[in-house]
């Protein structure tokens, strides 16, 4: 459903209701790129193609999903096609081509090429939380979560959202953590994480798929390196790495949790409407405990 999440506040009163989301999401709906467009973009049902509505709802979680897809136009094969029509200019009219010439023709043969250039689709889901007042993004960068904010921010003419202002400093408190071997109740140690020294020339370790309380990584952690991730698992029911910025990687529902998932007689519409149901509800509670924790501001 979900394998990263991406923070930001979201306050009750401005998350609009399922039937105002629906109503503007359907003014912006998905459509192909056009033969000249390099990317289109819009929304779509987030349930999958065999349903129809663009918002799905569980718990005052509105569930919604963008597409994006692009044209595929390697700047290698651009490049190759100028210089060979460059040559032939200047082989046949016995001329230099300036720099203004090579612009425009740059611009002719994408204008050629892109009608028969091929696609590539992307999906992202995001929800709002209504009731817990986080807006949460499916995105592995920010830069990918600024795009969706910016896509969705457009879409509804404005959302007053803003990243969680921690005011204790998630990287000490991860090192700590680790160092004493001890997290808060409700959680527990996962199996990887980041080590990083100070400054743009520091070191960097990572660990997968390890006990992380051995005195190896206890080693670096005294000789002055510090965690900027680190695995965790919530009230065993979801496991994810989390990120010095707060953001929410490699997500995952224990299988204890997915059991009665692999039903043959469940459409893939209601197996997912089942997994964001149980996401939503395990977020919405983890993220709570992360406002306590790292004591979270909406200032």
């Amino acid at each position: 459903m979900l394998r990263n999440a991406r923070l930001f506040w979201l306050e009750p009163e401005d998350a609009p209701s399922a039937d105002e989301l629906a109503e503007v999401l359907a003014a912006r709906p998905f459509r192909p790129c056009g033969p000249l467009e390099l990317a289109s973009q819009g929304w779509i049902p987030p349930l999958g193609e065999e349903t129809a509505a663009l918002v799905h709802t569980v718990s005052q979680c509105h569930l919604i999903c963008a597409r994006r897809q692009e044209r595929l136009l390697p700047a290698a094969a651009v490049n190759e096609a100028l210089a060979e029509r460059i040559s032939a200019i200047e082989a046949e009219e016995l001329r230099p081509v300036g720099r203004a010439e090579r612009r425009r023709l740059r611009e002719q043969l994408i204008d050629t090429m892109l009608p028969h250039a091929f696609t590539r689709s992307r999906l992202a889901r995001l929800y709002l939380d209504a009731e817990g007042g986080w807006l949460v993004v499916d995105a592995a960068s920010n830069k990918q979560a600024e795009e969706l904010v910016s896509l969705l921010r457009e879409t509804l003419g404005s959302l007053p959202i803003r990243r969680p202002m921690p005011q204790r400093p998630v990287v000490q408190t991860l090192t700590t953590w680790l160092l004493d071997g001890e997290v808060p109740e409700g959680f527990a140690l996962g199996d990887a994480c980041e080590l990083r020294e100070g400054g743009e020339q520091g070191g960097v370790v990572r660990c997968s798929r390890q006990d992380l309380l051995t005195e190896e990584v206890r080693h670096h952690l005294r000789a002055g390196k510090q965690v900027t991730r680190l695995a965790l698992v919530w009230d065993e029911g979801l496991s994810f790495v989390l990120s010095e910025d707060l953001a929410l990687r490699r997500l995952r529902l224990a299988d204890a949790l997915l059991e009665g998932l692999d039903d043959d007689e469940m459409t893939p519409a209601q197996r997912l409407d089942a997994e964001f149901a149980l996401l939503s509800l395990q977020l919405r509670a983890l993220l709570g405990r992360f406002a306590a924790i790292f004591g979270l501001e909406r200032a």
